[in-house]
C-alpha cells in the first residue's frame, strides 16, 4: 500500500517541522537536562548541542561568531547528507543517508561493521577540525622543562563573577551574557605581562632552536566543519586529547605530551591536554562509569566552539646532545570511549572484598574490578576492546638547530618570519585561542599582527576591540570598532561589541542603536537581546526590557540572563507574582557556587586536573623512554587505526 499510495503515509510519518525546524527536532535527545527525579539534587543542564549550533555562525543566527560558513547549515546538513540510493523515497536518485555519521567509532567497532566504522572515520578525518603547530617562544624566566607552569585559581572568563548556569559541560567562553558584560568588572582580568619574542608561523621562521635552549610551542586546534563544540554529546565519556611530540635527527624522544600508555591500549597520560567535562561525586570521586545522576561538581569543561579555537601549550627542553633536526607532530586524537569506561561497561563488577561500599544517590565509594564475566555483553566482541583511536587532524614542522654562541633560550627577532597575506586567518585563529582562554595580551598582540596584515579586514578589528573591551579599555576600543563598521557597515559583531563599550560608558542611547541593528540581522541571537533588554532597565523602561526578555526566553526558556533580569524588572514594577516566579526560575537554573567546594580536595589529589582545570596553562614532559628499548625504537607512537595526511604536508623553517 505504501507503494502504491505513498501520501497518507507521507503525511503522517512526515510532519511540516522535520522539513522547518530540523535543528529543533534533534534537540528533544541532544539538549538534555538531569532534575531531583533523577539525581536526587537539583536541576542540571547536561549536553547541549543545540544551544552552541543555535548562537554560532553555523546557524545564521549568532551574531557574535568569529567565522560564518558560506551559507548556514543545520544537523541534517552534517550528519544526514545526500546520498546515491534506488529506494523507494529517493528523488532525483537521492535520499538522506540513515547511517548518521557522527564520532561513534565504538559501537560499530565491536560490531564488526567495517562500512560504518569506515563511514564515521572519514567524517571524523574530513576536515571538521585542523591542527597548527603554529608559534614558539622562550620558556618563562625560572622555568623548568620538568614542571608545568604554576596554577592559579583566577576565574575562567572575564564575566566570572556574575550568575552562572548550573552545567556538567561547563560555558560559552567568553560570551559576555550577563548584565555585568563589557563592564568594569571585567577590566584588566588576566591582562599579564608584555608576551615574550614569539616566532611565527614557525614553518617559515629562520633557525632559532638551539641545544639547552627551553622553549614554549604553541599548538592552535581549530574547528571548520562542526556545528557544535568539539567534542559533542556525553564529552564526560570519551578520551579526546591534543598530542605534541618532539624527535631529533635519530628519532629519540625529546618531549611527548599526550602519549597512550601501555603500549598505546591503555589510559591517556594524565598530563595531557585534554578536551572533556571533568566532574565528580559528593565524596570526590570521578564520574567516568555513566553515573551521571551523582554528578555534583565540575572540575573542568574545555570544548571549543564552533568557527573558533583553542591553544595547547607545550613547554620542550632541547637537550644539548640532540641532533638536528627536530621534528614537531601535533595530533587531535579522539577514541570512544575513554579507556576506564570501556573497561567498566564490559567487565566490570564491584569488589567482593569490600561487602558493603558506600554507595547513595549522591555518591559511590565502592572499589570496581575489571575481571568480570564478558560471555553476555552484546556486540561482537566478547572480551573487553580496544576501540581505536582516530587522528581527527595533525600537523608536522621541521626546525634545524642553531649552533654557535647566543642565549640558549632566547630567540632572536631575525628568526620572525614577515607576515604575508595567507597569514591573516592563522594569526586570527591563534588569537581567537588566547581570547577565549583570557590571555588577552597575547590575544591583543595576535589581532594587531592581522590589521597589520589585512588592514581590510573588519574581522580583525572587531577581535581586537572584543579584548579591550574585555579589559574594560573602552576608550580605545571605540575608534577599533567604529573602523570595522566603516569597512564593514552590516557587521553585527562590530554593532554588538561597540554597543557593550558605549554602554560601560553610559551612553545607553548610542549602545541601543548598535543593539538593535544587530539584532535586526539576527534577531535570534539570545545575547543580543538580553543586553538591549538590560540597557532598557537600566533606563527604566521596564515594559519595554520584559519583552525583550521574553524574546530571548523565546530562543532558549531556560535562559539564566533572562530570568534574572525578569525578576528585577518585575520587582521594580511591583508585580510580586511575577517576582516571585522569575525568582524561582532564575534560583532553579542558576548554578550552585558553594558545589565548588567539593573539588578542592579531588584537585590536591590530581595536580594534573588541577592544572588543566587553568585556563591558561604549560604541558611539560610527562614521557620516558623504556630502559630496555633503543633511543630509535623507543619513540615510535603506537598504530593508529585512521590518520590523515599533515594539514600541509611535512614543512621545515625557512622552507
Amino acid at each position: 500500500m505504501v507503494r502504491l499510495d505513498p501520501g497518507p503515509h507521507k503525511a503522517t510519518l512526515l510532519k511540516p517541522f522535520h522539513r522547518q525546524s530540523r535543528a529543533e527536532f534533534c534537540s528533544a535527545c541532544h539538549k538534555v537536562h538531569l532534575d531531583v527525579p533523577v539525581n536526587h539534587y537539583r536541576w542540571f543542564r547536561g549536553f547541549d548541542e543545540y544551544d552552541a549550533w543555535q548562537g554560532s555562525g553555523v546557524s545564521g543566527q549568532g551574531a557574535r561568531a568569529f567565522y560564518y560558513p558560506p551559507k548556514p547549515k543545520d544537523c541534517a546538513d552534517c550528519h544526514m547528507p545526500l546520498v546515491r540510493s534506488h529506494d523507494q523515497g529517493n528523488a532525483g536518485g537521492l535520499v538522506h543517508s540513515h547511517r548518521f555519521p557522527a564520532a561513534n567509532t565504538a559501537v560499530p567497532f565491536v560490531n564488526h561493521d567495517a562500512e560504518q566504522l569506515r563511514v564515521t572515520q572519514e567524517f571524523l578525518t574530513a576536515g571538521i577540525l585542523t591542527v597548527d603547530i603554529f608559534a614558539a617562544s622562550p620558556a618563562a624566566p625560572g622555568a623548568k622543562a620538568s614542571e608545568a607552569a604554576p596554577p592559579t585559581d583566577r576565574p575562567a572568563a572575564p564575566e566570572a563573577a556574575e550568575p552562572r548556569a548550573a552545567s556538567l559541560i561547563g560555558e560559552e567562553p567568553g560570551a559576555g551574557t550577563g548584565p555585568a558584560a563589557g563592564g568594569a568588572a571585567a577590566a584588566g582580568r588576566r591582562a599579564g605581562a608584555a608576551p615574550a619574542v614569539a616566532v611565527a608561523p614557525l614553518d617559515r621562521a629562520a633557525p632559532f632552536l638551539r641545544p639547552g635552549g627551553l622553549y614554549r610551542f604553541d599548538v592552535v586546534a581549530r574547528t571548520r566543519g562542526v556545528g557544535h563544540a568539539f567534542p559533542g554529546g556525553t564529552i564526560d565519556a570519551f578520551d579526546v586529547w591534543l598530542e605534541l611530540k618532539a624527535e631529533d635527527a635519530t628519532g629519540r624522544v625529546l618531549y611527548w605530551s599526550g602519549f597512550v600508555e601501555q603500549g598505546g591500549a591503555g589510559p591517556v597520560e594524565a598530563g595531557a591536554h585534554r578536551y572533556r567535562s571533568l566532574l565528580i561525586d559528593e565524596h570526590g570521586n570521578e564520574i567516568n562509569k555513566r553515573n551521571a545522576w551523582a554528578a555534583r561538581a565540575l572540575v573542568y569543561a574545555r570544548v571549543i566552539p564552533p568557527g573558533a579555537a583553542d591553544v595547547g601549550r607545550f613547554r620542550v627542553a632541547i637537550p644539548q646532545g640532540a641532533r638536528g633536526p627536530i621534528t614537531l607532530t601535533a595530533r587531535m586524537n579522539y577514541r570512544k570511549f575513554s579507556w576506564y569506561n570501556t573497561r567498566f561497561s564490559f567487565a566490570g563488577m564491584r569488589d567482593p572484598a569490600v561487602a558493603r561500599p558506600a554507595v547513595a544517590p549522591g555518591f559511590d565509594d565502592g572499589p570496581f574490578l575489571f575481571t568480570g564475566d564478558t560471555s553476555g555483553v552484546s556486540g561482537g566482541i566478547k572480551a573487553i576492546p580496544d576501540p581505536p583511536t582516530v587522528v581527527i587532524a595533525q600537523d608536522r614542522v621541521t626546525l634545524p638547530l642553531v649552533s654557535g654562541p647566543g642565549g640558549a633560550g632566547g630567540l632572536a627577532r631575525a628568526a620572525v618570519p614577515v607576515p604575508q597575506p595567507f597569514d591573516r586567518e592563522r594569526w586570527n585563529d591563534y588569537g581567537i585561542g588566547m581570547l577565549l582562554q583570557g590571555d588577552l595580551v597575547a590575544a591583543r598582540a595576535a589581532f594587531e599582527r592581522v590589521t597589520e596584515i589585512d588592514p581590510r579586514y573588519a574581522d580583525g578589528f572587531v577581535n581586537l576591540g572584543r579584548v579591550l573591551v574585555q579589559e574594560g579599555d573602552h576608550e580605545t576600543a571605540l575608534p577599533l570598532l567604529e573602523r570595522a563598521l566603516g569597512i564593514a557597515p552590516d557587521l553585527a559583531s562590530a554593532h554588538y561589541f561597540l554597543a557593550l563599550a558605549l554602554k560601560a560608558r553610559g551612553r545607553y542611547d548610542a549602545a541601543l542603536e548598535h543593539l538593535r541593528a544587530a539584532a535586526a540581522r539576527f534577531p535570534r541571537d539570545k545575547v543580543v537581546r538580553d543586553q538591549i533588554g538590560r540597557i532598557l532597565f537600566l533606563q527604566r523602561r521596564g515594559q519595554e526590557a520584559i519583552a525583550e526578555f521574553e524574546k530571548a526566553l523565546l530562543v532558549d526558556p531556560e535562559d539564566l540572563t533572562a530570568h534574572y533580569n525578569l525578576m528585577l524588572c518585575h520587582r521594580a514594577l511591583g508585580d510580586e507574582r511575577a517576582e516571585r516566579r522569575e525568582e524561582a526560575l532564575y534560583t532553579r537554573f542558576k548554578a550552585d557556587e558553594a558545589a565548588q567546594a567539593i573539588t578542592g580536595s579531588y584537585r590536591r589529589l590530581n595536580p594534573e586536573a588541577n592544572l588543566e582545570r587553568q585556563p591558561i596553562h604549560e604541558h611539560a614532559n610527562r614521557y620516558s623512554a623504556p630502559a630496555a628499548a633503543s633511543a630509535r625504537g623507543a619513540a615510535r607512537a603506537p598504530a593508529r587505526a585512521f590518520a590523515p595526511e599533515a594539514r600541509a604536508g611535512e614543512r621545515g623553517a625557512g622552507q
